[in-house]
């Protein structure tokens, strides 16, 4: 059903603008995004009503999106991986934000663990929403890192275990996702960096690699 539906918006477009092939990828990447957001929503707060953790999973929505934002993050390879791993989260997290007393010294260790290893390797893009200028990953370095630093703040100075519980929460899925991209990253960089040096009748190579950077065998990716 998503194929049918982002082809046929995918090929009007083409019918009716004069894009090149990078653009298409773009526009491309993000109806395919749009379109998983509204559906796994859909289905997903249907099981947060129907096990009373709307709130719960309003809140871990929200405050790991701010989050993520900036940090970025692995994304599934197949919509069937993407809505799998979003319906376990999605549904197990919100019912431990709900249930579970998690002590506040072993929260505040592992957020700081996570805070360090997002300074390191955070932003961790995708090769369909690359960052490739220095200054870019660098203010979203340092956003990311701010973010993190106030939930952690927060938790601190408070004692409300289920707001601690989201932020924790939060940040332990952002580091989780930013250490699973981070070989796509390497490759997806490398092949930008040369992209923009070729002469554009010789980017459309470019633009098929950027495509399937994700299938680069590890021993490719790790090259600099």
């Amino acid at each position: 059903m998503q194929t049918k539906v982002v082809n046929f918006i995918m090929d009007n477009i083409k019918k009716n603008c004069s894009y090149n092939d990078t653009k298409l990828l773009e526009i491309k990447y993000g109806i395919e995004t749009l379109y998983l957001t509204i559906t796994k929503s859909i289905v997903t707060f249907g099981l947060a009503i129907i096990l009373n953790l709307v709130k719960e999973l309003a809140l871990l929505i929200l405050f790991y999106s701010i989050i993520r934002l900036f940090g970025f993050g692995a994304h599934a390879k197949k919509a069937i991986h993407c809505w799998i791993s979003s319906l376990t989260i999605f549904t197990l997290l919100p019912y431990l934000i709900k249930t579970i007393v998690i002590n506040k010294c072993f929260v505040v260790s592992i957020c700081i663990i996570c805070l360090i290893l997002l300074a390191i390797y955070a932003p961790a893009d995708t090769p369909r929403r690359p960052l490739i200028h220095k200054k870019k990953r660098i203010v979203y370095k340092v956003l990311t890192i701010l973010v993190a630093f106030i939930y952690i703040v927060y938790i601190l100075l408070t004692d409300n275990n289920y707001y601690h519980n989201v932020l924790f929460f939060s940040i332990y899925l952002l580091k989780k996702s930013i250490l699973l991209s981070i070989p796509t990253v390497t490759a997806t960089t490398l092949i930008l960096e040369i992209s923009v040096k070729l002469p554009p009748a010789e980017r459309s190579t470019s633009t098929v690699l950027l495509k399937h950077a994700h299938k680069l065998p590890i021993a490719a990716i790790h090259i600099h």
